[in-house]
């Protein structure tokens, strides 16, 4: 008997194939992850698994080109809303909190995996297109004077470095309370470190 895969659409099975990989990427690790694990947690034929990606290393990127495409188009949206550097910058720090409450295994597949171990020809996340656009905002600011003139990497990592590390403590179960609670006290400490 044929094993029938869930959903009859494509790109329906493609989400639900991605969706799976992170969640096990995450929690064993993509070198602990084969495609045969991959296809018995969905439950669709192998086949299925290689007529949408045809390599392990494959799924990997493509989760990687989602979360990184759909943090930039984010990140975007903030500076087309957002006028000045402290507003931008805010409003990225509450969306990275956020998107980790609501999506802790995309925040840990950004953070903690060794993306160029598995795609060793894709830039570091840390240049990856949303961290470009992070650092072109504070860029911007210091040009404008709203940030002490620093370079931007170290402007950058001033404001971000510190909540992100929040984000790093809350997915590691050390912060009990949801991240945007204690948004205010995080941000106000951030901006203090380069603002004007």
């Amino acid at each position: 008997m044929k094993k029938t895969d869930p959903g009859e659409g494509g790109n329906e099975r493609r989400e639900l194939i991605l969706m799976t990989a992170l969640g096990l990427f995450t929690s064993r690790g993509y070198f602990n992850t084969s495609v045969h694990d991959i296809q018995k947690e969905v439950g669709v034929s192998i086949g299925s698994i290689y007529h949408h990606f045809k390599s392990k290393e494959a799924i990997a990127k493509a989760l990687y080109d989602n979360l990184t495409g759909n943090m930039a188009e984010a990140m975007a949206e903030i500076m087309a809303e957002y006028r000045t550097a402290h507003d931008r910058c805010r409003a990225v720090v509450a969306y990275l909190f956020n998107l980790t409450e609501s999506s802790p295994a995309a925040m840990q597949y950004m953070l903690y995996a060794k993306h160029r171990e598995f795609m060793p020809d894709e830039k570091p996340v840390c240049s990856s297109r949303p961290f470009e656009l992070m650092k072109e905002m504070v860029s911007e600011g210091i040009a404008r004077g709203e940030l002490r003139e620093y370079p931007p990497y170290i402007a950058a990592t001033s404001i971000f470095g510190g909540p992100i590390r929040m984000v790093y403590l809350r997915l590691d179960g050390v912060l009990d309370d949801p991240l945007p609670a204690i948004l205010d006290q995080v941000w106000e400490c951030a901006w203090r470190s380069v603002g004007r």
